[in-house]
């Protein structure tokens, strides 16, 4: 399994441009990756996007970072080499269509990825059922408000540092994944983390 967060100028893949995505192989944890890429060429940057991912324009526009479609074929590349390549991460759809789009704009035709993928909230949601539990629902939009960091406090973990960072994302994906699915902890990184179960 990939587990898998990429970071965006937006929220629209067919606008917006990745900008850094982080991964690893929850069979072998020590296996990452994390990239950074500038904006394909006219691609759209959010003020919010950047609000969330902490880079700058500048940053974002800088001409010495890969292309995204480098950073694609890259990311293809490790992928491949991964035994079980199935998707992972906090709405991991994002993720997947990103990088997706990214791919066909680089000309990528052979896109290695199945349409399936496993999502950390519905295995929270259903953790949470199954325990005997209400999952909380937003009182705005009236629909379920298991974020990444309320799925990251149920697993016993603090909120996501801000900015985002991919390749943090990615890691706080794959421990809850571990937790919730498996029943244990899997990075030494959560280790001072005590499962609340």
């Amino acid at each position: 399994m990939i587990v898998v967060d990429v970071e965006t100028s937006g929220v629209n893949y067919e606008k917006h441009s990745i900008v850094s995505v982080g991964a690893l192989d929850i069979d072998n944890p020590t296996n990452r990756l994390y990239m950074e890429c500038k904006v394909w060429d006219g691609a759209h940057i959010d003020e919010g996007a950047l609000a969330v991912n902490g880079f700058t324009e500048v940053e974002l526009r800088d001409p010495s970072k890969m292309t995204e479609a480098d950073l694609a074929h890259a990311f293809i590349e490790w992928a491949l080499k991964v035994p079980e390549r199935t998707l992972a991460g906090q709405n991991v759809s994002f993720d997947r269509d990103f990088l997706r789009a990214a791919a066909e704009r680089a000309g990528h035709t052979n896109w290695p990825f199945a349409h399936r993928t496993i999502d950390t909230h519905t295995l929270c949601y259903m953790h949470m059922v199954k325990a005997g539990l209400t999952p909380p629902v937003d009182p705005v939009h009236h629909r379920s408000a298991l974020n990444l960091d309320a799925v990251l406090n149920y697993c016993g973990i603090p909120d996501e540092p801000d900015p985002h960072n991919a390749l943090t994302g990615a890691m706080s994906h794959a421990e809850v994944i571990s937790r919730l699915l498996y029943g244990k902890k899997l990075l030494p990184e959560f280790d001072q983390f005590p499962m609340p179960w």
